[in-house]
């Protein structure tokens, strides 16, 4: 990686770590870490890496790591804030629109056709595949 010298870490890492040394700066003893902690720690290892991440936080490097794949194999709900469904002709004629966060649409229009499955279109979409 060209541009950074050996033993330096990127912003993000440093302020992760400054997080945690202030947290157990002020913690009571055997007080356990805080989820916001943890999920931040996930995050960060998701970016730099498990080993990288978990030496620059001072974490149990299979603590970490369980968290992570616990993170990654846990379903992503969906969540719509709007769906209509309507018939809109006897001919057997749909239209499906879908539009996640980050501002990308999907709309589907069909004629003279059985509707489709709806909730595998969306999960689809919203999955990304």
């Amino acid at each position: 990686m060209a541009g950074r010298k050996r033993g330096e870490i990127p912003v993000s890492l440093a302020r992760g770590r400054d997080r945690f040394e202030a947290w157990r700066r002020t913690r009571e003893v055997g007080a356990r870490i805080p989820e916001r902690l943890w999920t931040l720690a996930v995050t960060l290892a998701r970016e730099h890496g498990l080993s990288r991440t978990a030496g620059a936080l001072k974490l149990d490097y299979d603590s970490l790591k369980k968290r992570v794949e616990s993170k990654n194999s846990a379903p992503v709900p969906l969540s719509a804030t709007f769906v209509e469904l309507s018939p809109t002709s006897a001919a057997g004629e749909c239209v499906i629109e879908c539009e996640d966060g980050s501002g990308a649409s999907l709309r589907v229009h069909l004629r003279g056709c059985e509707t489709p499955d709806l909730a595998a279109l969306a999960r689809c979409f919203w999955s990304g595949e």
